[in-house]
């Protein structure tokens, strides 16, 4: 009687030791499969294509946390879309997942970055902090938001031979699917941008600015296959601030045609256009004449006092001031 007692003992130990086994088996399984579906989640925010000719690299790769977090290690992540001609490198990647929460992702990302886009376009840009947050749904990425400090960007267009510096104290970009479509938020603060061979004018601003793109939620994780090519949305407001209550905004419709030229109708409103005359003759003195006509011109547009109201017309990259008065070209994306 008694070694049946022990026999049906040993036995019940030795099932539920097989049991831990296999759940822990079966767990294990599941997180490298989080694991990996985190990897393809983050790649796609950083390159969101998932078309034919698009390839990325996470080098180095290695995942960590097991068993509590979901982690994953790049020492260096590249992306090549050859379909579209766009490459860029970036440094160090490290993200992470809660083994309750897999579908809320962190990451952080290390500069270098260097992008490059078959229309000469090419960027390369440093920073000290970037970090990124993002959700899932069922069917790809339901909202991202990132944070980058100390941005330093140089942009280069051999389409135009121009060249932009900007540098940014902190930068925010927020996305989110909306119904089919995409709204972004982005801001800048203590911004200075500087264009080669043009005047720096006004050292630092603010600036944000609040779009959406129609039917393009899936940009957000790369489920849509032409980006912002033929893309067409609402500038629902940009905001520039350089201080002193010099404030001009810009909103209106936009679309981009299939080579990536800009085109649109937008409304630009300057606050405190005698400020802003007066800081242009001030930094560029040879000109004040030309200044002062300008803004005789733009005060007969005005709707009241010192604040002005144009039309900023755009057709296939060429920039107009009530549809006759040229500004320059905007090369294509």
């Amino acid at each position: 009687m008694a070694a049946s007692s022990q026999s049906g003992s040993g036995r019940k130990f030795w099932l539920l030791g097989l049991g831990i086994v296999l759940v822990i088996a079966v767990y294990t399984g599941g997180w490298f499969y989080a694991a990996a579906h985190l990897k393809e989640t983050v790649l796609k925010v950083i390159a969101p294509r998932s078309t034919v000719g698009v390839s990325g690299e996470c080098a180095d790769i290695d995942f960590r946390g097991y068993p509590f977090r979901i982690g994953l290690y790049c020492s260096k992540v590249g992306v090549d879309d050859n379909t579209n001609g766009v490459s860029a490198s970036f440094g160090e990647l490290r993200s992470a997942a809660q083994v309750y929460a897999p579908g809320h992702i962190v990451w952080e990302l290390d500069s270098p970055a260097e992008i490059r886009t078959a229309n000469g376009l090419s960027i390369s840009a440093q920073w000290a902090n970037l970090q990124s947050s993002l959700v899932t749904r069922l069917r790809g990425i339901d909202r991202t938001s990132m944070i980058i400090d100390g941005l330093k960007a140089t942009a280069v267009s051999s389409y135009t031979g121009q060249t932009v510096n900007v540098d940014a104290g902190r930068t925010e970009v927020h996305l989110r699917q909306n119904a089919g479509d995409l709204d972004g938020a982005f801001s800048l603060q203590d911004a200075n941008a500087v264009i080669k061979d043009w005047p720096q004018v006004f050292p630092k601003f603010s600036a944000s600015a609040d779009i959406t793109l129609a039917g393009k939620g899936g940009m957000i994780d790369g489920s849509d296959p032409q980006g912002l090519y033929g893309a067409s949305g609402e500038l629902r407001k940009a905001v520039a601030d350089i201080g002193d209550g010099k404030v001009m905004s810009l909103t209106g419709p936009f679309s981009f045609d299939e080579q990536g030229f800009l085109s649109g109708k937008f409304k630009l409103e300057i606050e405190q256009l005698g400020p802003w005359r007066d800081s242009l003759k001030q930094a560029l003195p040879e000109i004040a004449k030309t200044v002062d006509t300008a803004a005789k011109l733009l005060k007969a547009l005005a709707v009241g006092g010192d604040r002005i109201s144009v039309d900023l017309v755009v057709q296939h990259g060429n920039a107009t001031v009530g549809g006759f008065i040229p500004l320059g070209t905007i090369p294509p994306i």
